[in-house]
């Protein structure tokens, strides 16, 4: 597939993010090891998006590397599903350079399942393949929805809905797989079952992953990358060395995790 490209075109390129990296690592060098260059899945630069003359995107710079599992945090309104919505080709009024290795397929905080489909002809919706139906139910079976197949939307739980869109995302093998705030609606216990459920998938399908989330602790135990976004541009970017599943009290995790909260303004609120 072609580089998708946004508003004015520049050659492709590739390396780091232009944004200054001030991460931190934790648990390894986080090195290629002098390994060759490779092409990333995504590849943003100078990305503008505005509303109402306001700049909420502002000549943003990102790099997501194949199979990398990144988390976007930043405060509400900080542009975090603008920039999700822009990878997934979903807003022509942005501008700048973006392209994508492959394929975008993205699970919204909504499942948005049609209700007047059936599960299964949710997830095979608008894909091209000789079975589709076979195709979707081995993808429910992935999430465990294999008895859900044929139950209307309106009767799934939260959580079975969620497994559904993520069962629909998956199906297209994407390259990119996106995820708006996924787990937000979902209680405790379902969540964590869910983080669980997205780790196993990612390392069976090593799809590029970007997960948009307010949850500072989620994307501490999910990703290899946490991004604040601020102002428009990448404000931060802090890699995550630490074998999963990861203990919250690990003391690199809770340094990251109070810079995470400095970023965002959190820890100046309580000391102030």
């Amino acid at each position: 597939m072609a580089p998708r490209t946004a508003g004015s075109v520049t050659a492709p390129g590739r390396g780091g993010e232009a944004a200054a990296r001030r991460g931190a690592a934790i648990g390894g060098s986080g090195g290629s090891g002098g390994s060759a260059p490779r092409v990333n899945t995504a590849h943003v630069r100078g990305l503008s998006r505005y509303f109402g003359g306001q700049a909420v995107l502002d000549q943003l710079d990102l790099d997501i590397a194949p199979g990398e599992f990144v988390a976007l945090i930043g405060r509400s309104g900080s542009g975090k599903s603008t920039l999700l919505r822009a990878l997934a080709g979903l807003d022509p009024a942005v501008t700048g350079e973006l392209q994508v290795d492959g394929t975008a397929a993205v699970a919204f905080q909504e499942p948005r399942l049609l209700p007047w489909r059936r599960v299964s002809d949710n997830v095979r919706l608008g894909l091209r393949a000789d079975d589709t139906r076979a195709i979707a139910r081995a993808a429910l079976d992935e999430v465990g929805l294999t008895a859900r197949a044929d139950a209307w939307p309106l009767t799934l739980s939260g959580g079975e809905a969620q497994r559904a869109a993520l069962a629909r995302a998956l199906v297209r093998e994407p390259s990119l797989l996106l995820l708006d705030e996924p787990f937000s609606a979902l209680d405790a216990l379902t969540r964590i079952t869910m983080h669980r459920l997205v780790l196993r998938l990612w390392a069976h399908h090593q799809p590029a992953v970007l997960l948009v989330t307010h949850d500072v602790d989620e994307a501490l135990s999910l990703a290899d990358r946490v991004l604040v976004l601020g102002g428009g541009r990448i404000a931060y970017s802090g890699r995550i060395d630490a074998p999963r599943p990861r203990d919250r009290d690990d003391p690199g995790l809770a340094d990251l995790r109070t810079r995470l909260l400095t970023e965002l303004g959190v820890a100046l609120e309580v000391n102030g």
